[in-house]
């Protein structure tokens, strides 16, 4: 059972451990009777899986989305990990500098958090703090404005404040961009703003599971439902949120719309069960297709934001240390990244037809 960490009011939080305790029984007993969702995954990633789809489904469906976060956040699963990091609140713009006490590398992550542009909290303090310990590079996280109340282009607006003050300080091929979710999402549409203002380029963009169509695209929105934590209508739904009144529109606020040639490398990371996994390797090959510098790594057996469980899936280790490969190539003196053998390279340059 992985270690818990409650925060904020008690009602939510005894509402979450109760929830958790009786998905733990329940899975149990599917174990006991030999009904797996994977035969592979064991009762504590599959706990994992139908713990947070369920806070996701219940904190989605409250009429005060702030009751919502207030029960997401109320439940924190994590792993054994320890990162040795130190946390500094950033006023202007809204953020924290997460930083690690033994820093291995002059490069800067700018890091935007998923959460569908709707959710932050503990799990993405965690999640950041895990990228800075494992890269050892000085991290920002921003505390962008969120959806619903605060639709498109509030988060694109935030992203360009934090780059503006990230790149004040550091040049902008020393800083690496990462995003997971939404945040992978906020990322790829970081490049796309500074190309339409003639700005500097990061050294890399590395996006997380990103969500690269904000509509229902691929049969894995369906097929991949019972695999992953986050549901193909909870991705529609986020959609809505960023553009309620369909102002700007799908393939406007779709990063798989627009052209990728030409602007930062793009290293993409993703699980073969998870809900957006056709809509990322479709955008890796389109990119390719474009011309841009892409290369996408799959692990077929994880599900969504799968480098959260760290040390305890050797998935995630792997995805971890290619992480901080790619990130330690924006150094001065940084080693080229590229290709290894021993994961699925889904795109690197320009991937062949049929690939997928």
């Amino acid at each position: 059972m992985p270690h818990l960490k409650f925060s904020g009011p008690f009602g939510p939080r005894l509402r979450s451990f109760l929830t958790l305790n009786a998905i733990a029984l329940q899975v149990g007993l599917r174990h006991l009777a030999g009904r797996r969702i994977a035969p592979d995954w064991d009762w504590s990633t599959e706990v994992g899986i139908r713990f947070w789809r369920h806070q996701f489904k219940v904190a989605m469906g409250m009429t005060d989305i702030r009751k919502g976060r207030a029960l997401f956040d109320s439940l924190l699963t994590e792993t054994d990990d320890v990162y040795d990091v130190t946390v500094e609140v950033s006023d202007t713009p809204r953020g924290l500098w997460i930083m690690p006490r033994k820093p291995r590398t002059p490069v800067t992550a700018l890091y935007f958090h998923g959460g569908g542009y709707s959710f932050n909290g503990p799990v993405s303090e965690r999640f950041a703090a895990m990228l800075a310990h494992h890269t050892g590079a000085r991290l920002f996280m921003p505390q962008y404005r969120l959806t619903p109340e605060h639709p498109h282009p509030a988060q694109a607006e935030d992203a360009l404040a934090a780059w503006r003050y990230v790149s004040a300080e550091r040049p902008a091929q020393n800083i690496a961009v990462i995003g997971d979710s939404a945040g992978g999402h906020m990322a790829l549409t970081l490049l796309q703003t500074l190309k339409n203002a003639g700005g500097e380029q990061p050294g890399i963009c590395i996006a997380i599971c990103p969500w690269t169509d904000i509509g229902a695209r691929g049969d894995s929105m369906t097929q991949n439902d019972r695999y992953d934590l986050v549901q193909g209508w909870m991705a529609v739904t986020f959609g809505t949120w960023l553009d309620p009144e369909g102002r700007f529109g799908r393939a406007a606020l779709s990063p798989i719309s627009h052209d990728f040639s030409r602007l930062a490398p793009l290293y993409l990371l993703a699980g073969g069960r998870e809900v957006l996994r056709d809509m990322i390797l479709d955008f890796a090959q389109v990119q390719a297709w474009n011309g841009a510098d892409v290369l996408l790594d799959l692990w077929p057996d994880m599900p969504h934001n799968f480098p959260a469980y760290d040390s305890s899936k050797p998935a995630s280790t792997q995805a971890l240390a290619r992480l901080r490969a790619a990130v330690l190539s924006c150094a001065p003196s940084g080693e080229p990244f590229g290709p290894v053998p021993d994961v699925t390279q889904i795109a690197a340059g320009r991937v062949a037809p049929g690939a997928r």
